[in-house]
């Protein structure tokens, strides 16, 4: 319920400020010279508005929320402009004031959606800034990823050639040591029959 509130309040607030504009030429409130100064602190709180709607209710829901203000603000402004044109001075030409009057309060009600507009903009380039700094962490993780897969496999390789080399030595110390057993097996056997042949010679 507390956040509902916060949330419509500033729209509500909107509301409020584009329909004072109605009252700035009138009799209760004639600024005379001061009366830009009075339309543009409207102009910037107006902008203000638009900027906390679209924090607060997004662009897409505060738009809408927006342009539903101006709708029915300006509808208000002028059924009260009617019933009390005398007060506001609109007898004479009616329909041209209020054109005037609903100008005004679509203007104000830009200036609404200008403010969401720059906040918009603002929170985009916050987010591209993020994502930079995210796509820089993400290049130097590669980056890393990549120099440990190297010297991983420059490792592999190391070690897959001291695996070959050992396996080489290996085998030939095998063959080496069946060359002397089969040299020595030779010997014995010449050695035996020379052995027979001195028997045979001895009978």
């Amino acid at each position: 319920m507390k956040k509902f509130i916060t949330s419509y309040s500033i729209p509500f607030l909107l509301g409020l400020l584009i329909f004072a504009s109605d009252f700035l030429n009138t009799s209760l409130f004639n600024f005379g010279d001061r009366n830009f100064a009075v339309w543009f602190v409207l102009s910037v709180l107006c902008f203000a508005c638009g900027w906390y709607i679209n924090r607060s209710l997004s662009w897409q829901y505060g738009g809408k929320v927006v342009f539903a203000v101006i709708i029915a603000v300006t509808l208000i402004s002028i059924l009260i402009i009617l019933f009390f044109n005398e007060y506001f001075g609109t007898f004479d030409l009616l329909t041209e004031n209020l054109i005037l009057f609903s100008l005004r309060n679509i203007t104000l009600g830009a200036m609404g959606i200008f403010g969401m507009a720059v906040q918009e903009v603002v929170s985009g380039e916050k987010e591209a800034l993020i994502l930079k700094e995210k796509n820089k962490m993400l290049e130097m993780n590669v980056d890393s990823s990549k120099k440990e897969a190297e010297l991983l496999i420059k490792e592999a390789s190391l070690k897959a050639e001291e695996i070959i080399n050992d396996a080489k030595f290996k085998a030939k110390n095998i063959f080496l040591k069946k060359e002397r057993i089969e040299q020595e097996l030779k010997e014995f056997i010449q050695t035996e029959r020379e052995l027979l042949r001195k028997y045979e010679d001895l009978k």
